[in-house]
Formats: structure tokens, sequence, C-alpha cells
């Protein structure tokens, strides 16, 4: 028996054996595990035969993305890691999987680390709010983020967001300034505390808040991972408001995400003579999201009941896998991350 197919031989560890040697978000592995469970997507994967719920090109071209460099052994190390550093899995299921990550169809996770606060991910989606933005921010970027950031959390909202520099910090910095729930969704690994200049907070954040990744653990950040990560931004809460991003702003690909499950958008206006601020007027002049300029304004956001879209969502059958790939390749074209 092949050793990963042993290793991934129940729901639990077949998804942590996929999330390995698969790309986040690959949607036709979220397709065979949607019809045949993981253990059986694994055995699939692994071997050589006809694959469950695809034809035989299909098998190939699944064949084809798994990663050569991940064996048994490499699968079995990350999850002694896990166990040692004080990390856990979720998956469908578990008490405080967040469900609102089942609207993402057969691009949702194949399973979460996290470090943390993990009832954080047990609220109702409608209690989280997403923040996010440039990286280059400006000081006015930054205290918009702060003071919206702050309230939410004094009011006892989760705030939402990806660990980086710029908008991301200052979001997350009021959260934990105020005492409050924040949730740091990272691009590597859950354990790499990227980028090394906030890993104090990041390191603070999985002591009192929640980090959590879909990648395994010691897996290096990637434009790939980057460009995954904005769907689980943008899925985990009620709402996405993006406070500063310029025109080529990787923040734009969270709002997209948004957008396509139907989830409310919210954009800070900025002056037209800021680079910084060009791709949220432009979110705003096309009508994409609402003005937001104060926590009320989230607040409102978050009051419109998050609906599923077919366009990300609600797609199914064998042919689905190609059009949410398609899907993600033009609309992360051009991004900066």
């Amino acid at each position: 028996m092949d050793g990963l197919s042993a290793l991934g031989f129940n729901e639990r560890y077949g998804r942590v054996v996929l999330a390995s040697l698969v790309d986040p978000g690959e949607p036709l592995t979220g397709w065979v595990v949607s019809q045949v469970g993981a253990a059986e997507a694994v055995r699939a994967l692994t071997g050589d035969g006809p694959a469950p719920a695809l034809n035989r090109v299909e098998a190939d071209l699944w064949r084809a993305k798994r990663n050569p460099n991940v064996d048994a052994r490499t699968v079995q190390a990350t999850m002694v890691a896990a166990e040692r550093h004080g990390y856990t899995t979720l998956i469908p299921g578990d008490p405080n999987y967040p469900t609102s990550l089942e609207d993402l169809g057969e691009r949702a996770p194949l399973v979460l680390w996290a470090k943390g606060a993990e009832s954080l991910l047990g609220t109702h989606v409608g209690e989280r709010a997403t923040i996010t933005g440039a990286r280059a921010s400006t000081a006015y970027g930054e205290q918009v983020a702060s003071e919206v950031a702050a309230e939410l959390a004094r009011n006892e909202m989760v705030v939402v967001s990806g660990g980086a520099y710029g908008i991301d910090a200052a979001a997350h910095r009021a959260a934990l300034a105020e005492g409050g729930h924040t949730i740091a969704v990272m691009a590597g690994g859950a354990d790499r505390l990227y980028p090394r200049g906030n890993a104090d907070m990041l390191d603070r954040i999985g002591d009192v808040g929640l980090r959590i990744s879909e990648a395994p653990l010691g897996a290096p950040p990637s434009r790939t991972r980057f460009l995954a990560r904005a769907r689980i931004e943008a899925a985990l809460s009620g709402s996405t408001t993006i406070v500063e991003a310029g025109a080529r702003s990787g923040s734009l690909v969270t709002a997209e995400q948004a957008r396509r499950l139907g989830r409310p958008v919210g954009a800070v206006p900025g002056p037209v003579t800021s680079a910084a601020s060009t791709g949220t007027n432009l979110l705003l002049r096309d009508g994409t999201a609402r003005a937001v300029t104060n926590a009320r304004d989230v607040t409102t956001l978050l009051d419109r009941a998050p609906t599923q879209n077919r366009e990300s969502a609600g797609l199914a059958g064998p042919d689905s896998f190609r059009h949410a790939r398609g899907s993600i390749e033009r609309g992360h074209h051009g991004h900066e991350l």
C-alpha cells in the first residue's frame, strides 16, 4: 500500500495529505473529495488507475498537479510538528469549523491549521469583518484602519486580516490594543510568521487571537498562496472592507472574491491625488463597494445577510472545476502582492 494512502486513512488525515500534495483551492481536488471523501481521494491521487468521479483525461490532469516532493515522511513530520507546537486542524464537521467557508464550494480549504482561539471561527459570519488593503499604506489609511478596527473590537466584533504590512497590521494592532478579537489568515504555514517585521504581532495573535492557514506547517508564502488566501479572507467574514489599494493591489482580489460570494464590500474613499487610494476609489466608482468612513458603516455592511452567488459557490458537476480555475486565473492577472 502506498505510504500516503496509508497515512490518509480517514477524512481528517486524508485532507491533511491532500493539502500537502496540491495547490490551495484546487477545485478538481475539491470535486473529488465532495464525491468520494478525502481518504478515497488520496488513494486515487497517489495511484494510477481510474479515479472516481473523473474521466481518464481529467484524472491524468489532476495527478499532474501533485507535488512530487511530498511523501509520507514529509506529511508525518508535519503532523508531529503540529502536535508538538500546539497547532490543531479543523475540517468540515468540527465544532469550530467556519461554515461560511462552505460557500466556496469546491474551492473551500481542505483543512485549516490553527493556533489560538478556535472559538473565533465558531461565531456567526456576521460577527466577523475583514479589513485589508495596501502594504505600502499612508498615514491616512493606517489611521482609518486603526479607528475602524478599534471600534469594531470594542463592539466585540472579530477583525479578520492577512497579517501583512500596512493596512493589515494597523487593523490587527488596533484590535489587540483594545483587548479585542482578531484572526490572521496566513499565506504560508500558520507557523511561518511572515512578514518577519510583523513576527511579534503575529506571535501575539496566536496567543490571544487566532492564526490560521490552509497551507501545511512550514510551507513558505508564494504567489499562488497569496492569491488563494484572498478567497478565505472574503469567505470568513460577513463583509470585506478595503481601506487603501493601488490600482493593481492584491487586496482588490479579496474584494472581487467577496463580490463573487455575494458578500457586501466596503471601500474607504481617499484623495484623488493619492496612488494608494486609486483602487478603493475605483471600487466606489464602479459600484462594487459602498463607502466606509467609520465602524458604523462596516456594521451596516454586516447587517446585510451574506448570500451564496452561483458564480463562485453554487457550481456543481464535473465541469465546475474548469470554471473555477479559469475565473481565478482571470481575476488575479496583473495584481501585485
